[in-house]
């Protein structure tokens, strides 16, 4: 019996947080390239629960290029920032001001860079105002935070490119109340695969789904559980053990031929334990131009990476640098994953909630801490199956669920 392991990495400890679901555009008239320049925009991306949020910002400078810049706006109601990545982040009274890291103060007229802030708020949580760049106004109108994502197909546009931060971003614990989660499109699409396990009837799965245990098997087990869902009155729950060998995944058993060489997959995963620094996987697919072996999603140094089983190559590259353009898979939350393959371009990108993450993109252009190991070799994949589950090859237990799983040749969304 052989046992494939991976190679081990430095460890690292990196937090990122992420998330979408509304925005706002401001715009302004300047010339100076200090300043802001004409066309100037400040689009602000909000998710919210009760009593705290996370928001992204985006600054785009317009016609002309900026050496640094300073982002100012107000919120209306009692929020408090308390975190901020790939910025200097405070706040006086409801004012927030944001200032460039090092890295990425200078912007290319027509550019973009995009920073990110985390907050609590008790009584009310208003829409933010007065957004300026440089000084100058924006003149946006503050939106009106959401508690879910958007319901329509996220955008398929190309994802940021700003370098990654050298500072940690926030380390506070996600909220322990799940936000509330769209339902899976009617049909999914018309995907291949769709399934949201309510034709289970016993507590193994079964049917269109088989228990597998790759290259050994040990205390990981797989059960139908209808406790906890993301739609439905059942899901898969994975019993993830660490250690060698307590491998254990469900297996699609349809005839997943009819993808064809661009595959997109949708899936809703929740799990309970953060991701530890040894390397993970939880979906897994057999490569056929790769001798068989699996091209695998999970995480190492506390973040999502996808790994390849042939050469232990991995996306991104397990650098500071890499990994701080990945992000962790939220715990005690439902969390929409999605993914495209192309087969015949050798190019592979990922989705959490609805954004894209730059750190599991590989575009076809080797880049350096991205996609510069995963393009060390000619890298065309042929996969054949679809596997959810758990392998740990080190430390690291996890309790999994996976729901309203979907396979198609065309973008499904979240």
């Amino acid at each position: 019996m052989t046992i494939l392991r991976a190679r081990p990495a430095p460890t690292l400890a990196v937090v990122a947080a992420l998330a979408a679901a509304g925005t706002v555009t401001g715009t302004a008239l300047l010339t100076s390239p200090a300043t802001a320049a004409q066309g100037c925009r400040v689009d602000y991306t909000p998710n919210q629960w009760p009593g705290g949020f996370t928001a992204a910002v985006k600054v785009s400078p317009g016609d002309t290029a900026v050496s640094s810049w300073t982002v100012t706006w107000a919120y209306a109601g009692d929020e408090r920032v308390t975190n901020g990545w790939n910025a200097t982040v405070s706040q006086s009274g409801s004012t927030v001001t944001a200032r460039n890291m090092s890295y990425n103060g200078s912007i290319a007229a027509g550019g973009s860079t995009e920073f990110g802030v985390q907050g609590t708020f008790g009584s009310s949580g208003g829409a933010p105002t007065g957004f300026s760049l440089n000084g100058v106004p924006c003149n946006g109108a503050g939106p009106t935070p959401t508690t879910a994502p958007p319901t329509t197909v996220p955008p398929t546009t190309t994802p940021p490119t700003s370098a990654p931060p050298t500072t940690t971003p926030p380390t506070s614990a996600p909220p322990t109340t799940t936000p509330p989660t769209s339902e899976p499109p009617v049909g999914c699409a018309g995907a291949v695969l769709c399934d949201g396990f309510e034709t289970q009837t016993g507590s193994t799965p079964s049917g269109d789904w088989a228990v597998v245990s790759p290259d050994c098997s040990g205390a990981g087990t797989a059960t139908i559980d209808t406790t906890t869902t993301h739609s439905g009155s059942r899901a898969v729950r994975i019993n993830g053990a660490a250690g060698y060998c307590n491998h254990v995944f469900i297996r699609s058993t349809k005839n997943l031929g009819g993808v064809g060489s661009v595959r997109y997959g949708r899936i809703w995963v929740r799990h309970t334990t953060a991701q530890p620094t040894e390397h993970t996987t939880m979906m897994a697919m057999v490569d056929a131009a790769d001798g068989n072996k699996d091209l695998r999603l999970g995480g190492q140094n506390g973040a999502l990476q996808w790994n390849r089983a042939s050469d232990d190559a991995t996306l991104p590259e397990q650098s500071p640098a890499g990994v701080a353009q990945s992000v962790p898979l939220p715990t005690n939350r439902w969390a929409c994953v999605e993914f495209m393959v192309d087969g015949a371009a050798g190019q592979l990108r990922t989705w959490l909630d609805g954004t894209a993450v730059t750190g599991l993109t590989a575009d076809g252009v080797p880049t350096h801490d991205i996609d510069g190991q995963w393009y060390n070799r000619t890298w065309r994949p042929q996969l054949t199956d679809l596997k959810l589950g758990w392998e740990s090859y080190g430390g690291g237990a996890d309790t999994l669920w996976y729901d309203d799983v979907a396979l198609g040749a065309s973008r499904i969304g979240c």
